[in-house]
C-alpha cells in the first residue's frame, strides 16, 4: 500500500513537471518568435512564465533546452516506431514509416514546426546541437535496423546498420530544407518520400 502511494505521488509530480515544462515553452517559443531567440533571456522567458530563474533553472539546464528538448523527443519516439514495424518489412520502408512521427506531427499545422527549424537556423550554437542530436538519432535506430539485417542488435558497430540509418536521416535532412524554402507550402511527408524514393536498399 505504501509503495503505490509513492508511485503514484511519483506520477503526479512527473506529471506536474512536465506540465509545467509545457507552459515554459509556450511561453518561450512566443518570445523567441517576437523578438528572436538571441534577443530572449532566461529573465525574461522566467517572468513572463511567472518564475523565478532559479526556479526556470530547475525545468531547464539552459534556454536552449527549450529548443532542443522537443528535437531530442523524436529520437526515441522514432526508435518506438521502428520496433513496432512489421517484422518482414524491408529496413529502408520501416525507417521511411518511423519518420512518420516527424511528418505527419506537421500535417495540420506545419508553422510551429516551421518555427522550430528556422529557429535553429538562426542560432550557430542551436544548429551545432541539433547536429547532435541527430546522431543521438543513429544511434537508437541503428540497433533495431542491424537486428532486421540480422546482425547483432546491442551493437551500434554494423556498417550496413549504420549506412541505412545515416542515408535516412541524410534524406530527412534534406526533405526538411526543401519544406523550409517552400514554406511548409508542399507537404514534409512528399518530400520525403521524394528524397528517400532516390535511393534503394540492396536485397542481400
Amino acid at each position: 500500500m505504501a509503495e503505490t502511494s509513492r508511485t503514484m505521488a511519483s506520477t503526479l509530480r512527473e506529471r506536474t513537471r512536465a506540465a509545467m515544462r509545457d507552459e515554459v515553452s509556450e511561453v518561450a517559443f512566443r518570445l523567441f518568435s517576437e523578438q528572436g531567440f538571441d534577443n530572449t533571456t532566461v529573465e525574461q522567458i522566467a517572468a513572463e512564465a511567472g518564475l523565478s530563474r532559479t526556479t526556470f533553472f530547475r525545468y531547464f539546464g539552459t534556454k536552449e533546452e527549450l529548443v532542443l528538448g522537443r528535437m531530442g523527443a523524436f529520437g526515441h519516439k522514432m526508435a518506438a516506431a521502428l520496433a513496432a514495424r512489421p517484422a518482414d518489412e524491408r529496413s529502408w520502408e520501416a525507417l521511411r514509416r518511423s519518420f512518420d512521427v516527424i511528418t505527419e506531427s506537421n500535417t495540420d499545422e506545419p508553422q510551429p514546426f516551421l518555427n522550430l527549424m528556422r529557429l535553429l537556423d538562426d542560432a550557430c550554437g542551436l544548429m551545432t546541437r541539433q547536429w547532435e542530436k541527430t546522431q543521438g538519432w543513429q544511434s537508437l535506430l541503428v540497433p533495431e535496423i542491424s537486428r532486421r539485417l540480422g546482425g547483432d542488435p546491442d551493437s551500434t558497430n554494423d556498417l550496413r546498420a549504420q549506412a541505412l540509418v545515416a542515408s535516412a536521416i541524410s534524406c530527412l535532412d534534406a526533405a526538411t530544407d526543401a519544406w523550409k524554402a517552400a514554406d511548409g507550402t508542399t507537404p514534409l511527408s512528399e518530400l520525403l518520400d521524394q528524397a528517400m524514393g532516390v535511393l534503394v536498399e540492396p536485397t542481400a
